[in-house]
């Protein structure tokens, strides 16, 4: 498994959610993204829908009817009823999880001691890979 850990510093996290939701739709998977706001969820949804002027990235909230068969999920828990192979944890707090491909830590100045403690906890483990992403004018660079 691998886990990427985002560190937002110039874009928020319903923008970022939005750019990684698209790179995960086009390589023909599926997405679930977990935060414990409510308000948080409804503003990843509503960047979702408009993440370009002539697309948009259909999603739909756990629980809702129809949940299943959505390609982007918003929950407040990493249980995919959407049988999603990633996972976006966009509150900043890291969940352990278990049948996902790739998972997406966002995080910021108000999370990043939970980040690097995440970060310390997962060294060693057997099978995962980390990585460590931030922006640098303007674009996102992989630096550990």
């Amino acid at each position: 498994m691998k886990v990427d850990f985002w560190q937002l510093s110039y874009d928020p996290a319903e923008k970022v959610c939005a750019l990684i939701a698209e790179r995960v739709l086009d390589s023909g998977e599926r997405l679930l993204v977990v935060s414990a706001d409510a308000e948080q969820r409804e503003a990843i949804s509503k960047s979702l829908w408009k993440s370009s002027p002539t697309s948009f990235l259909a999603n739909g909230e756990a629980g809702s009817a129809g949940a299943d068969r959505q390609p982007v999920l918003l929950s407040d828990t990493p249980d995919a009823a959407n049988n999603a192979s990633h996972v976006i944890f966009a509150d900043g707090q890291f969940r352990e999880t278990a049948g996902f491909d790739r998972t997406f830590l966002l995080f910021n100045e108000d999370t990043l001691e939970q980040a690097r403690a995440t970060w310390r906890s997962l060294d060693g483990k057997d099978e995962l890979e980390r990585s460590y992403f931030r922006q640098e004018n303007g674009k996102w660079v992989k630096v550990a």
